[in-house]
């Protein structure tokens, strides 16, 4: 049996994760004020080619003199394989004390985090920059999804991993309808009952790709986050894929609206039975220490040290959202 202890990435309350593109700075006084637990303002995908260097313009300004209150500020930077990357970090990062993280877009191997990491790396060196820079990668593609595990252990700034549905899809040539929705023609057929008759039931494509990046970051501290649900019209949809994702182990999910913010937070918040269950484990726990005992039953159920890590883990959560509030 292994007892090896993994450092866990820097706490973040990270519910809800809304992007921002950086060439509409008209967003970014609505988002500040917004429930979201972390905005990431984007140079990637939502902002042309054209519009890329203003975007970056348009940034800085707007980590610089809005008031963005205790919410942690990421920006998506372009990826390795283009022209622009270097200039969103070198000049974002240099003149951007309020930044809080790096979203690493099409993370395919473990050296792509490594070669921001050096860059970022000197930035702070050289400007004495007193916040140290985090990173959330994107697992968005077939090569990321290959190297995951390698990709989690690549850097102690990495805190977080997003599964990109969008992007993933395309990479591994899957058939899809909405992003981060599922496909009828994924499903499972029932044998014949007695009448002749067979059910279908629906499955979800994406189970296995979330599974094994979850594994990953909870293997080595980090924190999984699921990604974007397209059709922002659909809230039972995204409520849905939401609720898929928490039940796997995920904390949070991406906002690609406004109006998807409130059902993140709501779907990853532990409702009150949950918290209210979790002081008396730990309760429960500390009572069996005073006697001696290192496992207790509550309602009918052994409770032992894994319960009482994941009932502290969940007040500690809880504590979070409440000095978020």
């Amino acid at each position: 049996m292994s007892f090896t202890i993994i450092e866990q990435a820097t706490p973040r309350l990270h519910r809800s994760e809304l992007a921002v593109p950086g060439s509409n700075p008209g967003l970014f006084e609505k988002a500040a004020q917004s429930a979201a637990d972390i905005i990431f303002l984007d140079v990637e995908d939502a902002v042309a080619p054209d519009d890329k260097e203003q975007a970056r313009k348009n940034i800085i300004a707007g980590l610089n003199e809005m008031d963005w209150g205790t919410k942690t500020m990421m920006i998506r930077i372009n990826g390795l394989d283009t022209h622009y990357m270097y200039r969103d970090v070198v000049d974002i990062v240099e003149a951007c004390p309020r930044l809080d993280m790096i979203l690493i877009p099409k993370a395919g191997v473990a050296a792509d985090v490594y070669a921001v990491d050096m860059l970022v790396t000197q930035i702070e060196t050289a400007k004495k920059r007193e916040k140290r820079i985090g990173f959330e990668v994107l697992i968005e593609t077939a090569l990321g999804m290959a190297n995951v595990e390698a990709i989690a252990q690549s850097s102690r700034r990495l805190e977080a991993m997003s599964f990109g549905v969008a992007d993933y899809a395309a990479s591994t040539r899957a058939r899809t309808t909405v992003i981060g929705g599922v496909n009828a023609d994924y499903g499972v057929l029932t044998d014949k009952d007695a009448s002749g008759n067979r059910a279908y039931y629906w499955a979800d494509q994406w189970h296995a790709a979330q599974t094994r990046m979850m594994v990953a970051c909870r293997a080595y501290g980090l924190r999984p986050i699921d990604g974007p649900f397209g059709d922002f019209s659909d809230a039972d949809g995204f409520t849905a894929a939401a609720k898929r994702a928490a039940v796997l182990g995920y904390e949070g999910k991406w906002a690609i609206h406004p109006s998807q913010i409130a059902l993140a937070n709501g779907v990853f918040t532990p409702s009150e039975a949950e918290v209210t269950k979790a002081r008396r484990i730990v309760s429960a726990m500390a009572d069996a220490a005073k006697a001696g005992k290192g496992a207790v039953s509550l309602d009918g159920r052994l409770i032992d040290i894994a319960s009482i890590r994941m009932a502290e883990a969940l007040l500690k959560k809880a504590a979070a959202m409440g000095a978020a509030a």
